[in-house]
């Protein structure tokens, strides 16, 4: 299963619009995860997220507090970014836990644990970078239990919500006259030597997924593609993007590598991804990408058919 897609809170989104219920749901044993700089608080040398009720956070203020969503319980979750917080006021927390990229843990942290921390994440990266009107350039602030800023100028007014930048990534496959099917990956130079995966761009607008697909392998690779089908998606706020998984045909073998787009692309036999490495591992061998992403989600998928 994908991972960062198993949310299991409820986001009452109905119910998150009104501000005496929100204040109702700040009890002492509400669980509220803090994101530090972009990273995630979780127990120290492990991969388990950690969670501090409101009674442990003592003066620190939880009025920014996002929330997440409601347990099976009923219990609310809340995300509060610390960044600006005096690493003395997190002394206690600090005792037994430590702010981590949750992407260094990727699929060691549980599926539905993973999917909160990386929403929490995700809120507050939106939080940190729209502190003002995109229209008038005022300040906003947060309503809606996080969900939503509105602007401070009472002739604008104007409300913003998070956004999400919808992206293709596709692995693509031809039979070559060998009778050898290969999928066709690429690299970019700031990644980890040997690692090579499927390719991938943003959605430009007025563009279809599907013609997304086509215009990236073009661009990246200089190869034409059809039978452009949809496979699965995988939320990635980091910062902010939703992943569209598609697996296409390659009507032409001959590779151009567009350099502003990628190191390297090459065609690779079922049998030459069995002898791939892992995306830590250290060597000039190739490697696959992390197992936590839709990259090698469809690696996965079209190793196994």
């Amino acid at each position: 299963m994908l991972n960062y897609s198993q949310m299991p809170l409820d986001r009452a989104s109905n119910l998150r619009k009104d501000p005496r219920w929100l204040k109702a749901q700040m009890t002492a044993h509400s669980q509220w995860l803090l994101v530090k700089d972009n990273q995630t608080l979780f127990f120290k040398d492990s991969a388990q997220v950690c969670y501090i009720r409101m009674s442990q956070l003592n003066d620190i203020d939880v009025s920014q507090g996002i929330l997440l969503g409601l347990n099976a319980q009923g219990t609310a979750h809340f995300a509060l970014d610390v960044s600006d917080v005096q690493v003395c006021q997190l002394t206690a927390v600090l005792e037994k836990a430590e702010f981590v990229d949750i992407r260094k843990l990727g699929p060691q942290v549980e599926l539905q644990q993973g999917s909160i921390a990386a929403l929490a994440r995700g809120l507050c990266f939106w939080h940190t970078t729209h502190k003002f009107c995109g229209r008038c350039g005022h300040p906003n602030h947060m309503v809606e239990a996080g969900h939503s800023r509105l602007c401070e100028n009472q002739v604008c007014m104007h409300q913003t919500f998070p956004r999400t930048d919808p992206a293709v990534i596709m692995i693509v496959t031809k039979v070559f006259a060998d009778g050898m099917e290969r999928c066709l990956l690429g690299r970019q130079a700031s990644w980890p030597t040997g690692v090579f995966s499927t390719l991938a761009g943003f959605v430009d607008p007025g563009e279809t997924l599907e013609q997304a697909v086509t215009r990236e392998v073009m661009e990246e690779a200089g190869i034409e593609v059809e039978n452009v089908r949809y496979i699965a998606s995988q939320p990635w706020p980091f910062p902010s993007s939703i992943m569209f998984g598609f697996v296409a045909k390659a009507k032409s073998e001959q590779i151009c590598v567009d350099k502003d787009e990628l190191d390297d692309a090459r065609w690779f036999s079922r049998d030459e991804l069995n002898q791939f490495g892992q995306w830590h591992e250290q060597g000039e061998h190739f490697k696959l990408t992390r197992e936590d992403s839709i990259s090698r989600f469809l690696v996965e998928y079209w190793r196994n058919l």
